[in-house]
């Protein structure tokens, strides 16, 4: 018998309040109000469209202290940073290696959002040894903000695929940020949702013969959860349940997305205790698939490229499928989670 759990979207529902339906429906209906404009194009009404839902979002995320929206809660200036990369990430046009270089400029901005404060954080100082030598060796000193305490608890949780460079990324800020060079351990999980279902009736199935974790690693712990896209919550919430069912009590739950849903980021901090959403851009609804609208596709295959039918790779070959800059960059990642696996 299969060892596996399913989570059914009935449960993820239950979690929303009758005033989260209503802001959710108000939203459905200002996105159908929209797709009228898109065929065919008009730029004027679409972007009338997108501005009065950004405004609505933002209204009702203010009564979700735990749902963090990068283009929310920055200045002018970071904002039109978080466009850029965001606009670049959706474009059709933006091919594999373009999509990781964007896809770690929006992890490193959300890192600095969620661990990061230039007004309340202490300083610490970095001592760089440089190239120059004459007339004697010289030494440079850089202050960052002193952040051990908020980062050396921490474990990445990998909802394996998509969420495998994005997680690498952000266990390597942790360890730039470090005073210690702390290494986040890693727990990886196969979840993944039963695309036969719409959204209203999708099920989640965590394999838990295909997972790599240590149960024990995980208690008292702060659980980071880096997932490109967070469409319905439904996976997070699948294997966070499942942990507490097995006693596991995390101190804290951080979940990073590029975009997310409203639903999406409303479901997960509804269902979860102690769990902050970060996400650099708030997409207002899904189609009847789940699939973010208007999204930016398939982010795993867009970050590790297709599988072939009879051919689907292991995590060690998504591994090394990365290719030596990768490999290079996150040396101490790839040992960890190659630890993980391989024991």
């Amino acid at each position: 018998m299969d060892n596996k759990i399913i989570l059914k979207a009935e449960d993820l529902d239950g979690y929303l309040t009758d005033e989260d339906q209503k802001d959710l429906g108000e939203l459905e209906v200002m996105f159908k109000d929209t797709m009228q404009y898109f065929e065919p194009k008009n730029e004027e009404k679409i972007i009338e469209g997108y501005d009065k839902m950004g405004h609505k979002m933002q209204e009702i995320c203010q009564k979700h202290p735990k749902i963090k929206v990068y283009s929310f809660e920055t200045d002018v200036q970071a904002q039109a940073e978080a466009s850029r990369v965001i606009s670049k990430l959706r474009d059709e046009r933006t091919d594999h290696q373009e999509f990781i270089y964007y896809s770690q400029r929006a992890y490193e901005m959300l890192f600095r959002m969620a661990y990061t404060n230039q007004h309340s954080d202490k300083k610490g100082h970095i001592v760089v040894k440089t190239p120059v030598t004459f007339p004697v060796q010289n030494y440079a000193v850089h202050k960052i903000p002193a952040i051990d305490h908020k980062i050396e608890n921490t474990v990445m949780c990998v909802m394996l695929r998509g969420a495998l460079l994005p997680s690498m990324i952000v266990s390597k800020e942790i360890e730039e940020f470090s005073s210690h060079n702390y290494i986040t351990p890693f727990a990886l999980f196969k979840i993944s949702r039963n695309d036969s279902k719409n959204e209203n009736n999708m099920e989640y199935i965590l394999d838990l013969d295909k997972s790599f974790f240590n149960i024990e690693q995980l208690n008292g712990k702060d659980l980071i959860f880096a997932d490109p896209m967070n469409a319905t919550g439904g996976s997070l919430v699948t294997v966070v349940k499942y942990l507490q069912s097995q006693g596991v009590k995390p101190n804290s739950i951080a979940f990073f997305n590029t975009i997310s849903t409203l639903k999406g980021s409303i479901r997960v901090t509804r269902a979860l205790e102690n769990c902050t959403c970060y996400t650099m851009w708030m997409d207002p609804v899904m189609n009847e698939k789940a699939y973010i609208m208007p999204g930016l596709g398939d982010a795993g295959d867009r970050l590790n490229g297709c599988d072939s039918k009879e051919h689907s790779r292991n995590i060690i070959q998504l591994l090394a499928d990365y290719g030596h800059n990768i490999s290079s960059l996150y040396r101490s990642q790839m040992f960890e989670i190659e630890r993980t696996v391989l024991g």
